[in-house]
């Protein structure tokens, strides 16, 4: 069960991070590559994103993330990014031109990854945490992480309305 259990919290990272890579497919078609090299690329990068959200949504389920707080997130993505571009770089190397070719080298390109990995963690945690409590409301019955995990969204959500609230109520008092 407990199994069970975690595949259902990791669900919406999952999506979330295939879709990401996915989308990466697209802009090698705009870009202007063949289709083959679109779907290659797409491929590669949904698989390691698909997993590595997967991993998001299991290690918050375990209580290792917490709602609401990027720096964990952050520092996931900051490694977990550039490794999954990586992957994506040298297998479509060695699929469309038979060799792996890094630009810039591996530092330079996994530093320049780990420099757009903070752009890509906070567009993933903006589209998980509004996903992620919906999802939850119908796990809750069933999955006891997932009532859990809940109950923490529920009160992160209601700090923040007390925060919001308390400065509105200093704003009229002025």
């Amino acid at each position: 069960m407990p199994m069970r259990q975690d595949a259902e919290l990791a669900l919406p990272g999952a999506l979330i991070g295939v879709v990401a890579g996915t989308m990466a497919g697209g802009l090698t078609l705009l870009a202007g590559q063949s289709s083959g090299w679109a779907a290659i690329s797409a491929l590669t990068l949904a698989l390691p994103l698909g997993l590595l959200g997967a991993g998001y949504g299991v290690l918050l389920g375990h209580g290792l993330f917490k709602p609401g707080l990027f720096t964990p997130a952050g520092l996931y993505w900051l490694a977990g990014f550039p490794l999954a571009r990586l992957f994506q770089e040298a297998v479509t190397g060695l699929v469309v031109f038979g060799q792996v070719s890094l630009p810039g080298g591996t530092a330079g390109f996994l530093a320049y990854q780990a420099m757009v990995s903070l752009g890509f963690a906070i567009g993933f945690v903006w589209l998980h945490e509004r996903l992620m409590p919906h999802w939850l409301m119908r796990l809750r019955e069933r999955n006891p992480q997932a009532r859990e995990l809940f109950a923490a969204y529920v009160e992160h959500a209601e700090a923040l309305w007390h925060a919001k609230e308390r400065r509105r109520a200093r704003k009229g008092v002025r």
